[in-house]
């Protein structure tokens, strides 16, 4: 048997997420699986996966930063933004200056964005259905702008060839940045009409995709029984300040009870801290005034 835990998949390009959750399934031999971080079809890398008790810790990576590499190509938009789309407009493009000058000047401009809105052909939910359900439906999705942040856009090269400019791309983002509405926004800034070619994922909160394996890697790995590629959940609490219990209130946590926030006065009230003792992740908690609730339990039972 696979010990539970998270695992790094190297996503290939062509399958869905929820494919590469079936694959651990059959892998680790339970159905107790999940991913973090839902990617396209078309895109490639990082894909935490979790399983067994190492579920309980999911919930939260939902606001971990993401880095991506992606490869924007100007001269053709299309409905998904991506390469699976119908082709909406072309534009044969010369290579000049002021061409690559105009699209420089564009993704500077997208990297002050701090809203953004969704693509249609996307898996946010609209009134409980994913929208890329009612898209293929032909039904109109109206998709609200969110909140998001560019940490980083750099440009690491540019090309002509045949007509189009690609642009190769390193982006670090706040989570729910669309890296396709991006390169969308682009060829629409600039008249060029532009889609992602292609995107891979290189980081999600405090894992990287040099840390991931293939499909073919984790197979290998299993019929060996090297479980090296296991992640211990803990991990995925990284992002979380941490606290350390002593005995006692560990032994009180463990009973599903409250206690003193006496040491742990200088925490903010309500944020969500990860609770341990010699090791061991015991549950999620948060002050309330002068006592520290249990959010979630996770000791080891």
């Amino acid at each position: 048997m696979i010990p539970d835990g998270i695992i790094l998949l190297d996503k290939k390009k062509g399958i869905t997420s929820m494919a590469s959750d079936n694959f651990i399934k059959r892998l680790a031999g339970t159905r107790k699986v999940g991913h973090s971080g839902t990617l396209d079809p078309f895109a490639t890398g990082l894909l935490p996966v979790f399983t067994g008790k190492a579920l309980k810790v999911m919930r939260y990576t939902d606001d971990y930063d993401k880095a991506y590499d992606c490869t924007c190509v100007f001269g053709m938009s299309t409905t998904t933004m991506d390469p699976e789309g119908d082709v909406i407009e072309t534009k044969t493009l010369t290579g000049s200056e002021e061409e690559f000058e105009n699209i420089r000047k564009a993704f500077a401009q997208l990297s002050l964005i701090t809203e953004q809105v969704p693509p249609v052909f996307s898996a946010k939910k609209i009134d409980g259905q994913k929208a890329y359900d009612l898209a293929r439906k032909g039904i109109e999705v109206e998709m609200p702008a969110h909140s998001v942040k560019i940490y980083s856009l750099n440009i690491n090269d540019m090309r002509y060839e045949d007509g189009r400019i690609y642009a190769d791309l390193s982006i670090a983002c706040s989570k729910g940045t669309y890296i396709r509405s991006i390169c969308d926004d682009a060829g629409k800034i600039t008249g060029y009409h532009a889609h992602a070619l292609t995107l891979r994922r290189t980081k999600a909160g405090p894992f990287d995709v040099k840390d991931a394996y293939t499909e073919e890697q984790l197979s290998e790995l299993a019929q060996k029984e090297d479980f090296s590629f296991i992640v211990p959940r803990e991990k995925a609490m990284d992002g979380m300040t941490r606290i350390e219990l002593t005995r006692s209130q560990y032994d009180e946590v463990r009973l599903g009870k409250k206690i003193s926030a006496a040491l742990f006065a200088e925490l903010e009230e309500g944020k969500k801290v990860a609770a341990f003792h010699e090791g061991i992740l015991t549950a999620v908690m948060y002050r309330d005034n002068d006592i520290m609730r249990i959010e979630r339990m996770l000791a080891v039972e």
